[in-house]
């Protein structure tokens, strides 16, 4: 098993990695992520790089080659770049206590991978970027890049993240629990039920109406890029040998 690239470089050399690397760019043009422009006088533009990371499935299988451009969200100052940055993440416990509802009433659990979640979110900051490595514009190589929305890597990017899709879910009817507020539950008047438990931009979902999940994911698709990955087998680096067990009956 190859390693990922650690460098720009090392991953230019390779086709896959140049594609991966295609991808986040044309994700971070379509979300309108950022505009170049002249660094205003006395401003700093944060540093940004690549981080490359092979995405597998529970058998060790490739699914897809995976390339971020993450700002180096250490050198912004606070006060000036963020203010808070406290954003809510599913724990481990909520996970498992939802893994185990689902094994006893025997519905099935579903995974969705948001591409770029926070380049989704809009930003109160005024923050200037470098342009990435590889993509530096010709003939534009003294500009900088105002950010309109959030990058990887910034302190206040999963706050942001998780304020718009929280702002989502609220707006379609979903019940946040008091006790956990990366669980969502949806219900409807015949009681069907859809549970939705968020772990910064991973998602799984599970309920009793197989229906709610196509409109679920429908919606969910055409409000942020998203990936159906299907049947959940593998989350968080963990195989749930219950959950595909459960799945399977």
């Amino acid at each position: 098993m190859t390693s990922d690239p650690v460098s720009f470089e090392e991953a230019n050399q390779e086709g896959k990695w140049r594609s991966a690397m295609d991808d986040e760019i044309r994700s971070i043009e379509k979300n309108k992520t950022w505009e170049l422009t002249n660094l205003p006088k006395g401003r700093k533009a944060i540093g940004v790089k690549w981080v490359y990371k092979t995405k597998r499935n529970a058998k060790g299988e490739v699914q897809r080659y995976k390339a971020r451009l993450v700002a180096k969200g250490y050198k912004q100052k606070e006060g000036v770049d963020y203010g808070e940055v406290f954003a809510p993440v599913a724990r481990l416990e909520t996970i498992r206590l939802l893994i185990s509802l689902a094994a006893q009433k025997s519905w099935k659990i579903y995974q969705l991978d948001v591409k770029s979640a926070f380049l989704n979110d809009f930003l109160e900051e005024e923050i200037y970027v470098e342009q990435p490595p590889g993509y530096v514009m010709k003939g534009k190589e003294d500009k900088v890049c105002r950010l309109k929305k959030a990058l990887y890597g910034l302190k206040q990017e999963p706050r942001a993240w998780n304020m718009r899709i929280d702002d989502y879910f609220q707006k379609n009817r979903f019940e946040k629990c008091p006790y956990e507020h990366a669980l969502y539950m949806k219900k409807e008047i015949d009681r069907s039920l859809l549970y939705a438990c968020l772990y910064v931009d991973d998602l799984i979902f599970t309920g009793n109406n197989p229906a709610m999940f196509e409109d679920f994911k429908r919606r969910m698709v055409k409000e942020f890029e998203m990936t159906d990955i299907g049947l959940m087998a593998h989350f968080l680096d963990l195989v749930w040998k219950n959950a595909i067990l459960s799945q399977l009956q």
